[in-house]
């Protein structure tokens, strides 16, 4: 089975964008990204989106601190539409573990997208308190990982052999740096990877031979010393 791609996106046209796109099975979303495309009001702002995106799954994220909080965001978000995942982190601020807020929503049948996921550990904490039923993703940062030089590859083969027991589960490669690390997720047997627009662009163009990038490379170089009227 091939990996889906999901846009990570927050930009109104750039949502429209890639919405035609078949390569772009879904969409996730972040308070980050949200802020960044300039939403003033969250649920108005979110509203916008779903009527672009009607059909392919869409993650939006709560944003409280505390677990009642994020339950009653839960609850609410989950009401916008049918393709919605409601993507709770797997802790707050204070470093304490979401569960009581994972279980409850997903004994209410909510799909989520547990979101800031970085271990095999927290990936079993997860699978130990939902059920065999409403679709769950879980999200690990990859990118994030490598960039404080932590290898994410174990921790996704991991995760991925202990979700293996849930059919309504899926691990997704988040926090993508670069188009190399689809080849690396779909390898590895992810369900979902996460790519920002520019990425899924040059993932479009995969296909070309080392020749074809040998010549390419040095073609540049050469019309880059003309246009500088480079001489030795």
């Amino acid at each position: 089975m091939s990996i889906k791609i999901f846009c990570d996106i927050a930009d109104l046209a750039l949502i429209k964008k890639f919405n035609n796109k078949k390569i772009v099975k879904g969409f996730t979303t972040n308070p980050s990204l949200m802020r960044k495309a300039g939403a003033k009001n969250y649920k108005l702002y979110s509203k916008q989106i779903l009527r672009v995106c009607k059909n392919k799954p869409i993650s939006f994220e709560v944003f409280a601190d505390d677990h009642k909080t994020m339950i009653k965001q839960g609850i609410e978000i989950n009401e916008w539409g049918k393709n919605i995942y409601v993507k709770v982190p797997i802790v707050n601020s204070k470093n304490q573990f979401t569960g009581k807020v994972i279980n409850y929503l997903n004994n209410q049948n909510i799909k989520l997208n547990i979101t800031a996921v970085y271990t095999a550990n927290q990936t079993a904490k997860i699978l130990k308190i939902i059920n065999k039923k409403t679709k769950v993703i879980i999200s690990i940062f990859a990118g994030r990982a490598g960039d404080v030089g932590k290898d994410p590859v174990p921790e996704f083969v991991k995760s991925i052999k202990m979700a293996k027991r849930f059919k309504n589960v899926e691990i997704l490669w988040a926090s993508v740096r670069e188009p190399y690390n689809y080849t690396q997720a779909n390898q590895i047997g992810c369900h979902i990877i996460t790519i920002p627009p520019a990425i899924i662009e040059k993932i479009q163009k995969f296909g070309k031979s080392f020749g074809q990038l040998t010549q390419e490379t040095v073609k540049n170089f050469l019309i880059d010393s003309k246009k500088s009227n480079f001489k030795i």
